[in-house]
């Protein structure tokens, strides 16, 4: 009996702990059997039993390993939880012109944190009926949401339905990339299920509506909500609310910017699921049926945009690709950028081929006062300003004859107008008339081809390259053309090489940027100013000054003329009238203008002395309203007789013919007191 009793102490110290449990493990022959064991040895003994039931543990460790297996695949390169408050959204870069007014945002535009206190109960309604009827259920993923929706897929033979829950979409926008892989996946469900570990359902709704994107660069609901309703959250309708939640299913195709119909019809959706989730009644999705939802319709696609891009690569190349939410302060004038706009828009003519255009304005120091790259922004992006690449003609000529006179030529020098050949090569005048020997003024006034050309091979074209290039005109070559402007350049190179005749000879380089600083106010960056340099000395700016004024008083270029100003410029036109320009200054204000087609086709007798120069007039007439008129320095032009404008002097080698005696009373008369004269 003793075994017994032994048996009895050790069946004791297991079930409620004793001493015996401690010391030693229950062994042995006399070790009792439980339940669990008895029923193994019934089920042992039924052979189909037996195999079932080793077959289902079988599964069950596979199933095991498998789940083991899964979560240490996904888990190998899962991202960094502590980016959790991190905003993953492009950053928000405010433009702003010289006067502190905001022309521009690029980038996203964010929300504060979210309180569920704080916003109306329809909206967080409107999302879960669309978005997550079970997210108050579920662990963070939904094994019903995600079967329907495969299903769903499975019978169309496409994706028609995700099977995300708002905690899924969640950690997909705050840690994971959007790539549509099964790692992905898999890594987007751990991170739900660590989520709802971390959060209570609220934190997490509040997060989810702080990032998710509504479209039109709205990230969170407060974003959105001054977006298309230039409200705050806290004022939305339950109308409002059910178009934001129909947003999320597609932010771009929904959008009521873009497509009104289809965004009418998504938030009748919406509010049919809230009916159906027992948020809100029939009635009163019925009368939400009867009010109109006002829409604030998206930024005015105008042509501020050419400005932003060109300034915006300016940033970047600064300070890089923005890190985040920032203000750029420029050096842009909005009003003259309208007037910019509103001059070309009235000018331009397609029927005659003039169907693009392009204007840059900077003041004396290159601070960019308005750029227009194109005839509309929203139709054509491409900034013709600052990209295309065009032959400026007449344009380039003031670098031809400033070489000139750099030799030592005069204004009032002359040369012949007249035919001329270099080789293969016969340029001609653009009326094809010559009108004989010239002063270099009105050569310039008038435009002469043939007496640029003359200068151009006295001076010597590789004078001329290296004259150009002082101005900033780089890359040119020493072709016989050169003289013609036959080599291309961008409206802004152009604009900008003017400079030194409108800054009293000194040289400066545009620019679009004067501070950039954080949405705290701290300073990342501040534009020093340069050192200019003279490049034009004195007479000779004086003499190029006169030329230039004379062709915008009386010349090629009067259509720019403005009455009490003092001005001056240069036209252009290349050959079939392919390309028009003029480029014309005030004192310490230079605004370059370009006018053609994207295709290179020719127009009809579009010069630069008519629709440029009249676009120029239009912008300047106001750009120079209230300005100082000051005057530019000048040379006096010398009283010259132009000789081809006179008879020709008849000089013939023989004796003067003897006057032939004159009969008349008068005559006899007039010879008696001539003979009585000393």
């Amino acid at each position: 009996m003793t075994n017994g009793a032994n048996s009895d102490e050790a069946f004791i110290g297991p079930i409620y702990g004793g001493e015996a449990a401690m010391r030693a493990p229950i062994s042995g022959p006399l070790a009792p059997r439980s339940r669990a064991h008895n029923l193994r040895r019934r089920i042992a003994s039924i052979p189909h039993l037996r195999l079932a039931f080793g077959t289902a543990g079988c599964a069950a460790y596979l199933a095991i390993a498998g789940v083991c297996a899964w979560g240490v695949w996904a888990l190998e390169d899962m991202p960094d939880t502590s980016d959790l408050w991190a905003q993953k959204r492009p950053a928000s870069v405010i433009f702003l012109d010289r006067h502190g007014r905001k022309i521009g945002v690029r980038g996203g535009r964010g929300s504060k944190p979210i309180s569920l206190e704080l916003i109306p109960d329809a909206l967080p309604q409107a999302i879960l009926a669309t978005e997550d009827r079970r997210f108050y259920y579920h662990p963070g993923f939904d094994p019903i949401g995600m079967g329907r929706a495969l299903w769903k897929n499975h019978k169309a033979g496409r994706v028609v339905e995700g099977g995300s829950t708002l905690t899924q979409q969640l950690a997909k926008n705050v840690f994971l990339t959007p790539d549509k892989t099964l790692r992905r996946k898999s890594q987007e469900i751990l991170l739900a299920l660590w989520l709802e570990q971390r959060f209570t359902k609220q934190e997490i709704l509040e997060l989810y509506l702080g990032r998710v994107y509504f479209g039109a660069g709205a990230y969170g609901v407060d974003a959105a909500a001054e977006r298309y309703f230039a409200k705050p959250a806290s004022d939305l309708t339950v109308g409002e609310c059910a178009m934001l939640a129909g947003l999320l299913k597609a932010p771009s195709r929904y959008s009521p910017a873009s497509n009104a119909e289809l965004a009418s019809g998504r938030t009748t959706a919406v509010l049919q699921k809230m009916v159906a989730a027992n948020y809100i009644t029939p009635t009163q999705r019925d009368a939400i049926f009867a009010t109109p939802i006002y829409v604030e319709p998206p930024e005015p696609q105008n042509s501020y945009g050419y400005f932003i891009d060109w300034a915006w690569g300016k940033m970047e190349a600064e300070l890089g690709a923005p890190q985040e939410d920032m203000t750029v302060q420029t050096t842009l004038d909005g009003p003259a950028q309208i007037r910019g706009e509103l001059a070309i828009t009235a000018r331009l003519n397609p029927k005659r081929g003039a169907s693009q255009a392009a204007l840059v304005s900077m003041d004396g120091t290159g601070a960019v006062r308005a750029m227009i790259g194109g005839a509309n922004y929203q139709d054509s992006k491409f900034n013709r300003a600052s990209l295309a690449k065009r032959q400026p003609g007449s344009a380039f000529k003031p670098f031809v004859y400033l070489a000139a006179l750099r030799a030592g030529s005069q204004p009032h020098d002359t040369r012949i107008d007249a035919p001329v050949q270099i080789g293969d090569w016969e340029p001609g005048n653009f009326s094809g008339e010559y009108i004989g020997e010239v002063t270099l003024a009105t050569a310039f006034t008038k435009s002469l081809n043939t007496v640029a050309v003359l200068l151009s091979e006295e001076s010597g074209r590789e004078t001329i390259v290296q004259t150009a290039g002082q101005f900033g005109l780089t890359g040119m070559r020493p072709l016989r053309s050169i003289a013609l402007g036959a080599q291309e350049v961008t409206p802004l190179a152009l604009t900008e090489s003017y400079l030194p005749f409108a800054n009293y000879g000194y040289s400066a380089k545009a620019y679009a940027i004067e501070t950039i600083y954080t949405a705290d106010g701290r300073a990342l960056y501040q534009r020093e100013p340069t050192g200019s340099k003279r490049i034009i000395s004195g007479k000779v700016l004086r003499d190029m000054n006169l030329m230039m004024h004379m062709t915008v008083e009386g010349g090629t270029g009067k259509n720019a003329r403005i009455e009490g100003y003092d001005l001056a410029g240069k036209t252009g036109t290349t050959n079939d009238y392919r390309d028009a320009w003029f480029i014309g200054y005030a004192p310490d204000y230079v605004t370059g203008i370009w006018v053609g087609a994207d295709d290179n086709s020719p127009m009809s007798r579009v010069t630069g002395g008519s629709i440029p120069a009249r676009i120029w007039h239009d912008y300047m007439e106001g750009a120079l309203a209230g300005l100082p008129k000051t005057r530019l320095p000048k040379s006096v032009m010398p009283e010259v007789l132009e000789i081809a404008s006179a008879p020709p002097v008849i000089i013939v080698t023989a004796p003067a013919p003897k006057p032939v005696a004159d009969d008349s009373a008068l005559g006899k008369l007039l010879s008696n007191i001539e003979s009585k004269l000393p």
